[in-house]
This record gives C-alpha cells, sequence and structure tokens, in this order.
C-alpha cells in the first residue's frame, strides 16, 4: 500500500487520485468513478468531491491501494 501525504485537513478525491498518479486529469478521474473503479474504505464511490481524510484508504482498479495520511 502506498501512502500518500497530504498537508490540509481533508482532500477531494478527484485530487487524490490525481495526487497519486492515478489520472492526469479530472476528466479521468470522472470517468474512473463512473466506471467503478474506486473503492473508498471498502465501499464503492463514485462522487468526485468525496471528502478523504487522514487513514482513508483508497483503491483503485489497476493502480493498487493507497493510504491518505498527513504531512508531518
Amino acid at each position: 500500500m502506498k501512502r500518500i501525504s497530504i498537508q490540509t485537513e481533508y482532500i477531494k478525491l478527484d485530487q487524490f487520485l490525481k495526487l497519486a498518479d492515478c489520472v492526469s486529469t479530472g476528466g479521468m478521474a470522472k470517468a474512473l468513478l463512473q466506471e467503478g473503479q474506486v473503492r473508498v474504505n471498502g465501499e464503492p464511490e463514485e462522487r468526485r468531491g468525496r471528502k478523504l481524510y487522514p487513514g482513508d484508504i483508497v483503491e483503485v482498479e489497476d493502480n493498487g491501494s493507497f493510504e491518505v495520511t498527513t504531512g508531518a
């Protein structure tokens, strides 16, 4: 599992997918979500604006698993 550090209280899912190098644009993030290829904490997620907090686990088909961490 790869750890992705954020500097803020939360990050939106579409921004996180770009930060984790799963997608390069917001449009690609939207398509990935609509195709059901993203799970947050084990649950399917389709909302680009879903807020992710440290400790959340994001699983992306063909890209692996990522944990949101703080940049301490």
